[in-house]
């Protein structure tokens, strides 16, 4: 059976660091492009960042750019997540996702929840201030 598994979410005060991990099993980890979404209560899901099942190509959203760094170890199976001068506003639940690879990735489709297959089940990321 195929698992996602996101780790190393917390409680940090507004300026601090967290770095997400997303270790998977039962596929093959370098056929998937992978991303991060987030949902806060109240609030629809939406995309964070994405990479490209080489890690040549990645996509991010606009309020993260410049904080946030995506990156994949495909010998360990591990997608990561670098939060840096984390913002109050970042506080949500933090999903690690699987997308289908048959699917061309680009800048107007790598955000859709719709194109990812498989989901972890997410880590709380909190930021006080």
């Amino acid at each position: 059976q195929v698992q996602v598994v996101e780790s190393g979410g917390g409680l940090v005060q507004a300026g601090g660091s967290l770095r997400l991990s997303c270790t998977t099993s039962g596929l093959t980890f370098d056929d998937y492009p992978m991303g991060w979404f987030r949902q806060a209560p109240g609030q629809e899901r939406e995309g964070v960042s994405c990479i490209s099942w080489s890690g040549g190509t990645t996509y991010y959203a606009d309020s993260v750019k410049g904080r946030f760094t995506i990156s994949r170890d495909n010998a360990k199976n591990t997608m990561y997540l670098q939060m840096n001068t984390l913002k109050p506003e970042d506080t949500a639940m933090y999903y690690c996702a699987a997308r289908d690879p048959i699917l061309p990735l680009s800048a107007g489709t790598w955000y859709v929840p719709a194109n990812f297959r498989y989901w972890g089940q997410g880590t709380q990321v909190t930021v006080s201030s």
